[in-house]
């Protein structure tokens, strides 16, 4: 399936030093995003976005940063995101809640202004390759709705009338309102601008529910008539919709037949001029993002183990590499022009910071200086592993040794699963604010053993998709197996072990918990704990009937893997965090549980977060979350 390979990175340091990294340290590193070239390849526009938890403020504050294309002149333009460039690379656009602001600089050098401002909602925003004109998607103000919740007559019929986003035009510089330029009655996605500006490509799908991303169809609207064709309807998913510089073609992707949740893409070619569309070559994961087209051929990124890549798909031959450094690449950007390439680099122990490279040959530049300020505190080695599961199942995983560490001695290790289960532990930066204080535990005396199970993205097809039918099952192996390669490795001490995880990490962990009692300490984050409820309950139901069928064809297999089943063999001491407004997992899962382990007698503690959703963003927040699990582990496994 891949290469063997053993792979070693970080700083690893004596002993003796006076700082280390606690998560209080780790909420000050700054994450970057959205990095775009300008058109000209002369100029780079980013976001930072660091946490503000000031007295009363908790929250995160994301700004638009601009330099030249070799790090210099580097300046402040304002808070926001969702950054695009005028054609002539005069301006620069971004979003800060409603409104659209342009920002001229150079001889055109101006006070920020606002190009939209809309009194509904915005989802995204592209502006015309002739510069003239901004579409969006959005809703319109729902005054009948605001007079509902004021007149407390604001009741919800379930399924009935949902309010889907439209594409909207509106003209730069001129007083002129938007327009509403799609008829479809179906909800509008992202899309993308034809490079003559006399057309929109765009997804649709029946509504915005997250259950229905999978039944997503693409289609094309003239501006100038509004006429407005499909391009793609079937009962696969089709999505992310790019135009050819010459305009000949529309590349999008496409889901393979029954579509599933596991994801099976592939990169088709649709000719505009009628001649048939076809499948291009199969990419290494079939889960390709595209960026854009250079050339004849399409960029798309897509992972590869616990790292990514960006790859060039030709009209005509098989995918090629563009560029596949150490460490993770996130929030890449392709410019209008397709000359080059803005990304955000990291690794296990480079903190993010954005990048800019030519599309062709050529060495990367760091264009902010987001994080160049931390300390220069130790990270303990990460090494990438791999082993054979029960099955013969080749499997990956990351080990991040303590600082300091001699080979030889056995530590206390922490065991992180991750979500999805369609997801992945990759080479990101151990010090970056989160969930799990990574690097915290590094610096006092942990290993943290990160496995990638069957279901895990960057494998290919094939190895997600032995999680079908088998939650609870093969995945249990794997982490099982990787976490007794540690211990014969002679680094983990099997008498000082923890597990945690989030979403599916935390199912995984409550089911490790609940068929096996080696680990001291557990900390379930948003965990589904009882499969049937948490289908019925969730937003997104697709993944579990997908993995098992509908619960009422097969409730016998939904009860056995359900974690709250075999709640009665746990005793390991567990702390249990959810959001309060968590529609993925809901909040009533993580009561299962607890009270289960309350009834029973288990050591066991549950946290409640208001205002969160299924990923906790207030800053104070995840703040307390790094802190609890330290703090857990180190009350249970030391």
């Amino acid at each position: 399936m891949f290469a063997k390979r053993v792979l070693a990175f970080g700083i690893v340091a004596v002993c003796g030093f006076a700082q280390q990294w606690t998560p209080e340290l780790q909420m000050k590193v700054k994450l970057v995003g959205d990095v775009v070239p300008s058109p000209d390849g002369q100029m780079v526009a980013w976001t930072q976005t660091r946490a503000v938890m000031e007295t009363e403020k908790s929250e995160q504050v994301t700004e638009v940063f601009l330099a030249h294309a070799d790090g210099t002149d580097r300046k402040l333009v304002g808070r926001g995101g969702s950054i695009a460039w005028s054609p002539d690379s005069r301006s620069v656009f971004y979003q800060s809640g409603r409104i659209v602001w342009r920002v001229a600089f150079g001889a055109d050098a101006k006070d920020p202004e606002a190009i939209l401002d809309w009194k509904g909602s915005i989802g995204t925003y592209a502006i015309s390759p002739s510069g003239k004109m901004l579409a969006f998607t959005g809703l319109e103000p729902d005054l009948e709705a605001e007079r509902a919740r004021k007149e407390k007559r604001d009741w919800k019929v379930i399924g009935a009338n949902p309010r889907n986003a439209a594409l909207w035009a509106v003209l730069i510089g001129a007083s002129s309102r938007p327009t509403r330029i799609s008829s479809t009655p179906r909800h509008v996605g992202s899309f993308s601008w034809s490079p003559d500006s006399r057309s929109i490509a765009f997804e649709t799908r029946p509504t915005p529910e997250a259950n229905l991303a999978s039944r997503s169809d693409i289609a094309e609207v003239e501006i100038a008539t509004k006429t407005e064709k499909p391009i793609a309807s079937t009962i696969a998913s089709e999505s992310q919709p790019r135009y050819s510089a010459d305009g000949k073609y529309l590349a999008f992707v496409r889901s393979a037949l029954p579509v599933q949740s596991a994801g099976d893409d592939h990169i088709v070619l649709h000719p505009r001029d009628g001649r048939p569309e076809r499948n291009l070559p199969d990419t290494y994961d079939r889960l390709p993002k595209l960026l854009g087209w250079s050339g004849d051929s399409i960029l798309f990124e897509e992972g590869r183990g616990t790292r990514n890549a960006i790859y060039a798909m030709p009209i005509d031959g098989p995918p090629k590499l563009v560029y596949a450094p150490p460490g993770v690449l996130s929030a890449y950007r392709l410019n209008d022009t397709a000359t080059a390439l803005g990304f955000v680099r990291e690794s296990s122990s480079e903190a993010p910071e954005a990048f800019v490279r030519p599309v062709g040959q050529g060495d990367p530049v760091r264009v902010s200086a987001a994080n160049t300020d931390l300390p220069a505190l130790p990270i303990g080695e990460t090494k990438v592993l791999w082993w054979r599961s029960k099955d013969n199942t080749e499997v990956e995983g990351l080990l991040t040794l303590p600082v300091g560490y001699v080979k030889g001695t056995k530590v206390p290790t922490v065991m992180l699963l991750h979500g999805g289960p369609y997801g992945a532990n990759m080479e990101q930066f151990l010090g970056r604010p989160g969930l799990y204080p990574l690097a915290t535990f590094s610096s006092r005396g942990y290993a943290v053993f990160r496995p990638n199970p069957r279901a895990s993205t960057g494998y290919g097809r094939d190895f997600r998709f032995l999680n079908l039918k088998d939650w609870g099952g093969g995945d249990y192996d794997d982490v099982m197996t990787g976490m007794d390669l540690v211990i014969r490795d002679g680094v983990a001490d099997p008498n000082k072990l923890a597990v945690m995880g989030w979403s599916y990490g935390g199912y995984l962990t409550s089911w490790t918990i609940s068929h096996t009692n080696r680990f001291k300490a557990a900390a379930v984050g948003a965990g589904v704990e009882n499969l049937i409820s948490q289908t019925g309950n969730a937003d997104i139901r697709n993944n579990k009937i997908d993995a098992f069928g509908a619960p009422w064809d097969n409730r016998a297999y939904y009860i056995e893997r359900s974690p709250i089943t075999h709640v009665k063999n746990v005793t390991t001491p567990t702390l249990i965090l959810g959001g309060e407004q968590d529609d993925r997992v809901p909040l009533s899962q993580s009561f299962e549980l607890y009270h289960a382990l309350e009834a029973r007698g288990v050591e066991t503690q549950m946290v409640a977060y208001p205002r969160t959703p299924h990923g906790p963003r207030e800053p104070k927040f995840q703040l307390d979350i790094m802190q609890r699990h330290l703090d857990w582990v180190e009350k249970h496994v030391r």
